[in-house]
C-alpha cells in the first residue's frame, strides 16, 4: 500500500520510551509509503523502558514543522524527558499552529500540555495525566482516539489501531 507516499511524518524519540508507541507507528507508516523521520533531543541513541535501542535520524534543534506533514509523539516515560528540551517543544507547538497533524499517545499528551496546544480542544491521553491534560485546558474523553482538528491523542498501547488509522485518514483527507 502507498496511501502515505510523498507524505513525510515525524515520529519524536527519547530514552523511556514505549516500544510499541513507537514501533508500531513507524512501522506502519512505512509500509503506507510515507517517510518518516526520527527526531530526537540529541542523544543519536536512545533506549525504551525495557532497553530496546532506537536511533534518531535528526535532532530537534534541526528540524522545521513546514518539513513535515505530521508529528507523531509516543509514550511512556519519554515525553517527560523530551518536554525539558525547549527545542522538542517548540517543534510540537509550531506544527500544531501552522496546522499539521500533531498525535500523541499515552503520556504523549504531556508534550501537547508544554506546548500550551490544547485550549478548549477534546483529547484523551493515559488515565493518570487526565489532570495534566485538563490543567492545560484540554476537554479529556476516555475513547480510543480522539480527532479535535489537526491533534490526534489516544490512551494505551491497545488503542494504536484506532490512532494509527485516524492519524493516516487525517493525512489523507
Amino acid at each position: 500500500m502507498s496511501r502515505l507516499k510523498g507524505k513525510k511524518i515525524a515520529i519524536l524519540i527519547e530514552n523511556l520510551y514505549q516500544e510499541l508507541e513507537f514501533w508500531y507507528p513507524y512501522l506502519r507508516f512505512k509500509e503506507e509509503g510515507a517517510e518518516v523521520t526520527v527526531v530526537g533531543t540529541g542523544a543519536g541513541e536512545y533506549a525504551s523502558k525495557h532497553g530496546y535501542p532506537a536511533k534518531e535520524d535528526v535532532p530537534a534543534d534541526k528540524v522545521k514543522a513546514e518539513d513535515f506533514d505530521a508529528v507523531v509523539i509516543p509514550g511512556g516515560y519519554a515525553p517527560d524527558i523530551m518536554r525539558r528540551n525547549p527545542e522538542m517543544v517548540d517543534f510540537v507547538r509550531d506544527a500544531a499552529l501552522k496546522g499539521k497533524i500533531v498525535a500523541a499517545i499515552c503520556h504523549a499528551g504531556w508534550m501537547l500540555a508544554s506546548a500550551d496546544v490544547i485550549k478548549g480542544k477534546e483529547v484523551t491521553g493515559f488515565f493518570s495525566i487526565k489532570d495534566d491534560l485538563v490543567n492545560a485546558g484540554g476537554l479529556y474523553v476516555d475513547e480510543e482516539v480522539v480527532r479535535d482538528g489537526n491533534i490526534i491523542t489516544s490512551r494505551v498501547p491497545t488503542d494504536l489501531p484506532a490512532f494509527c488509522r485516524e492519524i493516516i485518514n487525517a493525512l489523507t483527507e
